[in-house]
């Protein structure tokens, strides 16, 4: 019996699901029942049957689907795996800037783990932030957190007041312009496809701006045949296998989360075997978490 096979068969026996991000590694989206974003798999949690949760991803996205789902068990495979973004900030920021900015809506990105979630007014994702910030009062400061080149994006193209934390993708971060234009110079025919968490210089010489579902629809519904994608290099696998008339290029050889490649198969198999490493939020927390993400399920 194959490892996958013997995943498959432990899924049956324990009632579980496997959600597993757009930047796992291949074998691990493959394997897993649903594969998405932060927002489509954040819905998917809140909305499974199953009692067993295992999410293959970085640490706030488990702790998301427990918010959602506290009645089930959530385990992620790798515990140690976890978001350099999210660590940025904590809750206790989030008092403190709210002495400084008393009147203002506080927005997260949905990179932020729980006790920031309880802290703040909403939670959004890349691929709904700009929506859900333009819906604001238009007399609302606008805080935004933890992420700069998304909150510069959505202030970009909403024109509202936004005060802007100075967190940042590691990952995004290190995708330069100077990527861009050689990139261009090698597939010359390919349209540049960029994620929000991209630096403003790379955001300024893209073709389109996307979250990774988005960024799905666009290469499914474009006449385009290649593609450049500056984000995380797992989104290659996923584009390429729903597209195979298609190619898609990455621009640089840095952009690899090692957190989200430290899942494998054979963690995947362990946490199943032995359902550990359970992710829990303390009920205090969650209850106040859960009034912020609310909203940004809807749509």
């Amino acid at each position: 019996m194959s490892i996958q096979e013997r995943i498959q068969d432990l899924k049956r026996e324990k009632n579980a699901v496997i959600l597993a991000h757009n930047y796992q590694l291949p074998e691990i989206q493959d394997v897993a029942d649903y594969v998405g974003d932060s927002l489509e798999l954040s819905k998917i949690a809140a909305r499974v049957e199953e009692g067993l949760i295992v999410f293959c991803g970085v640490r706030f996205m488990a702790e998301t689907a427990k918010i959602l789902s506290p009645g089930k068990k959530v385990i992620a495979p790798e515990y140690a795996a976890i978001c350099p973004m999210a660590k940025m900030i904590d809750g206790e920021t989030v008092i403190d800037m709210r002495e400084e900015y008393p009147d203002a809506v506080f927005v997260a990105y949905i990179n932020t783990t729980s006790d920031v979630k309880a802290e703040v007014d909403l939670c959004v994702t890349s691929a709904n932030a700009v929506r859900i910030v333009s819906e604001l009062p238009a007399d609302k400061e606008i805080v935004f957190l933890p992420d700069k080149n998304l909150g510069k994006y959505v202030r970009q193209e909403t024109g509202r007041t936004i005060h802007i934390f100075s967190g940042f993708c590691p990952t995004h971060n290190r995708m330069l312009k100077e990527d861009i234009i050689l990139a261009r110079e090698k597939w010359p025919n390919a349209l540049v496809v960029s994620h929000p968490e991209c630096i403003p210089e790379v955001i300024e010489l893209s073709n389109h701006i996307a979250s990774t579902s988005g960024m799905l629809k666009f290469a499914r519904e474009s006449h385009a045949k290649e593609f450049i994608i500056a984000t995380e290099q797992g989104m290659l696998h996923r584009l390429k296998k729903e597209n195979p008339g298609k190619k898609f290029y990455s621009p640089s050889a840095l952009n690899i989360c090692p957190n989200m490649k430290k899942t494998t198969i054979a963690k995947l198999l362990h946490a199943l075997e032995t359902e550990k490493s359970e992710v829990d939020v303390p009920e205090d927390i969650r209850k106040r978490a859960i009034k912020t993400i609310e909203y940004m399920l809807v749509g």
